[in-house]
């Protein structure tokens, strides 16, 4: 039961740390409606988003089964949880819906587009526990988009979530390049499968820590 929580967890933080993109897209898009139609547009738009989330995720779940197919879902892990620590995002280029259709297009679009570091990861982190995926999932995303002010504000004030997000991710990516058993027994053959999340936390973490303090130090 323990274990099932941590995991769930986990999933609620990873959505949440990789969704602060899509916030940014939902606030945006509808702020030029009225009240009730902006609600009105988050709430469908939501509805949408989770259950295009939900399904992709399962249908990832049974794709990480392929072999190889775990081992470049680690390398694109690895990679997303880099770039999440090393990017800045700038999304002046999205438009501000007119309509209550275009906004409810506009975010579940968005979520799509937007979703794919989601998916993985939280397929790849969840093993095969769908009830986990679907609540983790079901109740991150209310949060991420009726709370998606809220969202961006506090992963600004407070950037650790970022970073310990990120961290996840890595280890998680570490797991998934183990789990591929033909690749793992031809290169980590005599070696700790331990030593392999830790050097994919290290490296992702080490990362985050090089662009802040080293490559842009004016913003430390």
């Amino acid at each position: 039961m323990w274990d099932w929580f941590v995991l769930f967890l986990q999933i609620m933080l990873i959505n949440i740390v990789l969704s602060g993109d899509n916030a940014v897209v939902i606030a945006l898009a509808s702020r030029n409606l009225p009240t009730a139609q902006r609600k009105q547009a988050i709430w469908w738009g939501a509805f949408g988003a989770i259950g295009l989330r939900v399904v992709l995720t399962i249908i990832a779940v049974f794709i990480l089964d392929i072999p190889y197919i775990q081992t470049i879902g680690s390398l694109l892990l690895l990679w997303i949880a880099i770039k999440l620590l090393i990017d800045d995002e700038d999304h002046s280029n999205v438009k501000e819906a007119s309509t209550l259709g275009k906004a409810i297009w506009t975010i579940i679009v968005a979520d799509f587009v937007m979703s794919l570091d989601n998916v993985l990861a939280i397929a790849a982190k969840a093993q095969g526990e769908i009830g986990v995926i679907i609540l983790g999932i079901g109740l991150s995303v209310p949060i991420i988009i009726w709370g998606s002010n809220l969202v961006v504000n506090l992963l600004k004030k407070f950037p650790i979530l970022i970073y310990i997000g990120a961290g996840i991710l890595g280890y998680t990516s570490g797991e998934m390049f183990i789990a591929d058993e033909k690749v793992s027994h031809m290169l980590l053959d005599g070696i700790s499968h331990f030593v392999v999340p830790v050097l994919t936390t290290v490296i992702v973490i080490g990362s985050g820590l090089v662009k802040k303090f080293v490559l842009s130090p004016k913003h430390s």
